[in-house]
Order: structure tokens, then C-alpha cells, then sequence
């Protein structure tokens, strides 16, 4: 009960902080997922609550955008770059490996929450690539097993912490 009480009063601070109108809609998606990390389905609820649309109206914006998150993420981030670049030069192996290491699907985050495991269309970096960016740090000219290598000694400095 406590939990959800700070939810609500920080909701209502993000609430009153904006104006209580449509265009307000992504400052508040933003606010909320600074805050929370995520959004959630009752907090977009509350935000169409508040600003006067839908619940579906609300996600279908959010769901537009990629730096919306509808799961809580990981403590550690990988991003596999799909661009043409990175594409023709085997980014899709080193998609497949991140799957097949961590057993976990692009937009999804392990069982206990170490890692997320997204997919972008480019990362502008394409004279490296293909390039995965993990924690914002970028590795180019990656290869599945110095990406392996890479997950690896981040799994055995979580374990020793």
C-alpha cells in the first residue's frame, strides 16, 4: 500500500506540472518513465485519465515512439544495430546470440532483471559496423564471440558484487 501511495503522489506531481491537455501527453509519458522507468497500463490509464483521452489513445502514441518501455529494463542494456550496414556485415548473428546467451527475445529482460535485449533500426555508427551498444557504450566491429566475451565478464562482475 505504501508503494502504490508514492506512485500516486508522484503521479500527481507530474500531473500538476504540466498543463491538463493533449499536447501535454508525451512531457508526461516522458516524466513518468524517468520516474518509473517504464510505463505501465494503469499509469497510462491514469495519464488519459487526466489529460481527457483514452487508454488507447494513449498507447497507440507511446507504441509509436521507441524510447517508450512497456517492460521494466534491465540493469544492463544490449542494442544490436539492424541497419543496412550493420545488417550486411552480420548484425542478425549477433542478435541471435544475445537470444540464444541470455535465452530472452529483442524487448524483453531477464528473469532476474540483469539484462534487456533491444533491436534498433541504425545507431549511426555505420562506418563501424556492425555495432552493439551496451550500457550507451557502443562496440563496433563486433563479432559474436567478443560479444559473448562481452555478456560474459558482465554476468561475472554482477556475481562478484
Amino acid at each position: 500500500m505504501v508503494v502504490e501511495e508514492a506512485m500516486n503522489t508522484t503521479l500527481q506531481k507530474i500531473f500538476t506540472s504540466k498543463k491538463k491537455r493533449r499536447g501535454s501527453l508525451i512531457p508526461i509519458l516522458q516524466d513518468v518513465q524517468r520516474e518509473f522507468g517504464y510505463l505501465t497500463k494503469e499509469n497510462m490509464m491514469r495519464i488519459g485519465d487526466h489529460i481527457g483521452m483514452s487508454f488507447n489513445e494513449v498507447y497507440g502514441v507511446a507504441s509509436f515512439y521507441k524510447q517508450f518501455k512497456f517492460i521494466k529494463s534491465g540493469k544492463h542494456i544490449i542494442t544490436v544495430c539492424l541497419g543496412t550496414a550493420c545488417f550486411v556485415k552480420g548484425s542478425q548473428i549477433l542478435a541471435e546470440a544475445v537470444k540464444t546467451k541470455l535465452g530472452i527475445n529483442p524487448d524483453e529482460t531477464t528473469e532476474d532483471g540483469l539484462f534487456s535485449f533491444e533491436r534498433v533500426a541504425c545507431l549511426g555508427c555505420c562506418a563501424l559496423s556492425p555495432v552493439v551498444q551496451i550500457d550507451g557504450e557502443v562496440y563496433g566491429e563486433m563479432k559474436p564471440a567478443k560479444l559473448l566475451r562481452i555478456i560474459n565478464r558482465i554476468i561475472k562482475e554482477e556475481k562478484n558484487k
